[in-house]
């Protein structure tokens, strides 16, 4: 069994991920740690974000080692990064694969797997039975982004992380190469006005009427 979970950034795909993953004893995938782990190299390696040739050979080269310091993952400048090479078709093309494997082979025996990302129920695992598309208004996801900053000790202020997320936004939702979208299948959520706790149950309920 696949469970598909797409939506931007901070809407609360990750939390929802994880506790499906555990409820059900699947394994899980965040997809975007991939284009995350892409961009950070690209970083490192000193190489303009514009230079889809470069991001494609790093993504062609990938390993699992490559997605253990989380703590470099997390960052902004990371996840702005692996924004812009997401949006390169080759990049995309190199870790599609990857994506589907897990998918349809987890990995420890596991008899499922929750991927989240951004065209999981749309491109990688178009055949998913449960589809999912969390959501929620800019200002709601900026102001938990601001929230998570600030209680990681870091300092941070609303302006900016907001026109960071609508611009991450534009270019996610713009992009040529499989841009943000709910499938037409999708169960489409707004966890605005929800805690976690409410947008697993409101999940569990869909899923378990799928099932």
């Amino acid at each position: 069994m696949i469970i598909a979970i797409d939506g931007p950034a901070g809407a609360g795909k990750g939390t929802l991920a994880a506790r499906l993953a555990d409820h059900f004893g699947f394994a899980k995938l965040d997809t975007g740690l991939l284009y995350r782990a892409v961009g950070l190299k690209v970083i490192q390696a000193g190489i303009s974000l514009d230079d889809e040739h470069a991001a494609t050979e790093i993504a062609a080269g990938l390993q699992a080692s490559d997605m253990t310091d989380i703590a470099m993952l997390r960052r902004d400048e990371t996840g702005n990064a692996a924004s812009c090479v997401s949006a390169f078709p080759g990049v995309r093309a190199q870790l599609l694969a990857f994506q589907r494997d897990f998918a349809n082979a987890p990995p420890d025996g596991a008899k499922g797997a929750v991927l989240d990302g951004r065209d999981i129920g749309t491109v990688v695992c178009p055949d998913a039975a449960v589809k999912l598309f969390i959501t929620a208004s800019t200002e709601v996801r900026a102001e938990r982004r601001l929230n998570e900053l600030q209680n990681r000790g870091l300092e941070a202020i609303y302006a900016r992380v907001f026109e960071d997320m609508k611009a991450r936004d534009e270019r996610d939702e713009g992009r040529e190469a499989s841009p943000t979208a709910a499938a037409s299948d999708a169960y489409v959520l707004d966890t605005g006005n929800l805690d976690a706790g409410e947008v697993f149950a409101k999940v569990l309920e869909y899923i378990d009427s799928k099932t």
